[in-house]
Parts: structure tokens; C-alpha cells; sequence
């Protein structure tokens, strides 16, 4: 079975940070790439013992405000 789930990465001093949004867990990668496979490797740990459950149906995007 193969499931997509939603992930914000964020830039944290010299680590790109990945976290799923629908279920918090996180993993971390010197790359984007690197944080993205870690973080692949831990939902398929998280999901070993437990049934995922289907991701919300939510839309992640920036928005730019003039200040």
C-alpha cells in the first residue's frame, strides 16, 4: 500500500527539518533530500505496528502580504 502525506521542511541552522503533517513525526537531513529520505524511513517504522490512517485532504502554499 502507498500513502501521501503532507510535509513542511524548514531550514533550521545547518539542518533541513522534515515533518508530516498529519501525524508529527519528523525526521532531519543536511539536504532537502536527505531530510525527505529520513523522514520516509521513519513513517515506514512509525506505520510497522500501526494502520495509518488516510491523510487529510489539506493544501499547504505561501502567501506574500505587503507589511
Amino acid at each position: 500500500m502507498s500513502i501521501k502525506y503532507n510535509v513542511m521542511i524548514q531550514k533550521e541552522e545547518e539542518w533541513y527539518v522534515a515533518k508530516c503533517l498529519d501525524n508529527s513525526v519528523a525526521s532531519q537531513g543536511k539536504t532537502i533530500e536527505e531530510a525527505l529520505k529520513n523522514l520516509k524511513e521513519a513513517l515506514e517504522l512509525y506505520f510497522q505496528d500501526e494502520k495509518p490512517n488516510l491523510p487529510k485532504n489539506i493544501f499547504i502554499t505561501t502567501l506574500e502580504v505587503t507589511v
